[in-house]
């Protein structure tokens, strides 16, 4: 099963997205799952999963109403800076088939020290309890060294780091991404997400050779046990269709074995996720 671990939806009548701005205008509008649907099928991807765009529940109620048999999974939202109301929430969602982690828009926040909250840490031992996995945004080496953090003090936790942690790409040094990337591959309840790879170069665009010595790295510290591919749909738009992105991801991977493919465009996110064991 060929599985995209990493697709938005966002209604801008029904949810507000603060991050969409003029400056976004591509994608600041309406993207549904009908849209998204033929063309994930047509890029012979099975399922999905869906993950949050905004610190909000509507965000989240809004794919939980989604009704197809693509949808794999839900990475939901709730306020992990107050426990207890996040404690609620999850027991409401509790009933949701599709509910397979939780993510906060942990790079839109103004404090990079965010993940270190005491309350947040709380929060994220209540995901651990209830076999919920964790999605870190690590735009900043900050994030990521608090990922680590995460892990040492939480390893019952399944944390996957976004974006391939948001690598240097088109800089002069790989570091301290290398570093850190390598630390949390050394975690064995880290996977590594390789999504929004597409725009992460100058300009918004990149190449498979851009990227290539990065998550020749990333596949080296984890395996390809603990990587997974998701499209990042439809923010990848704003570099090329999604066909073209689900290509440059498979034309990334093509020196695995076919057992090692197999892991990175489906097997992980089913084993990551927990897919079809709640």
């Amino acid at each position: 099963m060929t599985i995209d671990a990493h697709l938005h939806l966002w209604d801008l009548e029904r949810v507000a997205y603060p991050w969409l701005t003029s400056a976004l205008a591509p994608i600041d509008r309406t993207f549904t799952f009908a849209e998204a649907e033929p063309q994930i099928a047509r890029a012979g991807v099975d399922r999905v999963i869906l993950v949050q765009a905004a610190n909000s529940i509507e965000d989240s109620a809004a794919m939980f109403a989604v009704d197809s048999p693509r949808i794999a999974g839900v990475v939901a939202w709730v306020d992990l800076l107050d426990p207890e109301s996040a404690a609620r929430q999850l027991d409401a969602w509790a009933a949701q088939p599709t509910l397979v982690g939780i993510r906060h828009l942990v790079h839109d926040e103004p404090d990079a020290d965010w993940l270190a909250r005491p309350a947040v840490r709380r929060s994220l031992r209540l995901l651990a309890e209830r076999g919920l996995s964790f999605d870190v945004i690590g735009v900043l080496p900050r994030h990521l060294e608090h990922a680590v953090a995460i892990a040492d003090e939480l390893p019952d936790l399944r944390l996957v780091i976004d974006h391939l942690g948001t690598p240097p790409v088109g800089t002069a040094s790989r570091d301290p991404w290398a570093g850190l990337i390598s630390e949390l591959g050394r975690r064995p309840g880290v996977a590594v997400k390789l999504s929004g790879l597409t725009t992460l170069g100058p300009g918004g665009r990149t190449t498979t050779a851009d990227l290539r010595p990065f998550v020749d790295h990333a596949l080296s510290a984890f395996g390809a046990d603990r990587v997974l591919a998701g499209g990042d749909w439809p923010v990848s738009t704003l570099a090329g269709p999604y066909a073209e992105t689900w290509s440059t991801i498979s034309e990334l991977i093509d020196g695995l074995s076919v057992a090692e493919r197999a892991h990175v465009l489906g097997g992980t996110a089913e084993r990551v996720y927990r897919i079809g064991r709640r």
